[in-house]
């Protein structure tokens, strides 16, 4: 008996397969990072509908659960073609999606992390959507379970003037605390202290918080087996050192 499921996805990653068809990567929302095949994916109305970013309604089947499957795809947004007129956009979406791709272990839920995702998708260009990137990726750091604990100073308990991050505990640090050791903690730009907060924030500040995030998917993500972040995210982050 064959296995099936049907669910609202945003196309990660694809890669030819064959001469016709393509694997397709899709961050579903009740089912996780799942690949399947797509039949004549490598077409030309495969193409435009698999591009990184874009929203789908996908129908997995399998004859087991542990096989790639094949997956039947409709289009709900196309947020790709959304962003090619900006480039900025088009790198931040790119970006998003190698992300996803490259740290959410496969075939596990992460509502949190799709929720956000999308809403990021849905606010393509929109004032602070750099901003709100980089909680994104708080958010996906968060539901793996590396967590960074801003909320008060890891050296004296305090919660005012945290201006700091420990690079080994990822607590937050109090300026006067950190004072002694500036060669080694991060910089917490002040927007990722109150998600709440107006998020007109610098460049700068954007640069140190994905500085700040990189280095925690470094440390526990990629490192530990022997991987490095996606090309993607330096690309988007360069944008911000200019």
């Amino acid at each position: 008996m064959a296995i099936s499921w049907e669910d609202d996805g945003v196309v990660l990653a694809v890669r030819r397969f064959g001469e016709h068809d393509a694997i397709c990567t899709l961050l579903t929302a009740a089912h996780g990072r799942t690949a399947g095949m797509v039949k004549g994916g490598s077409g030309k109305n495969g193409r435009s509908l698999l591009q990184p970013g874009n929203h789908v309604r996908a129908a997995w089947r399998a004859r087991l659960d542990s096989q790639l499957g094949v997956y039947t795809l409709e289009s709900i947004r196309a947020f790709a073609a959304e962003a090619l007129s900006s480039p900025a956009a088009l790198s931040g979406v790119a970006a998003l999606c190698a992300m996803a791709e490259a740290a959410l272990p496969e075939r596990e839920p992460h509502d949190e992390v799709y929720r956000q995702c999308l809403h990021l998708l849905e606010h393509i260009g929109a004032a602070g959507w750099d901003a709100h990137y980089v909680l994104w990726e708080l958010c996906l750091l968060r539901d793996m379970g590396y967590g960074l604990d801003l909320g008060s100073c890891a050296a004296t308990g305090v919660t005012e003037d945290l201006a700091y991050v420990s690079p080994r505990s990822g607590r937050a640090v109090s300026r006067a605390a950190a004072a002694p050791y500036l060669k080694q903690v991060l910089r917490l730009p002040a927007f990722l202290k109150d998600e709440a907060a107006d998020l007109a924030v610098t460049a700068e500040e954007i640069a140190q918080g994905l500085a700040l995030t990189g280095h925690f998917f470094d440390l526990h993500v990629f490192a530990p087996h022997g991987r490095r972040a996606p090309a993607a995210r330096q690309r988007f982050l360069e944008r911000f050192l200019e």
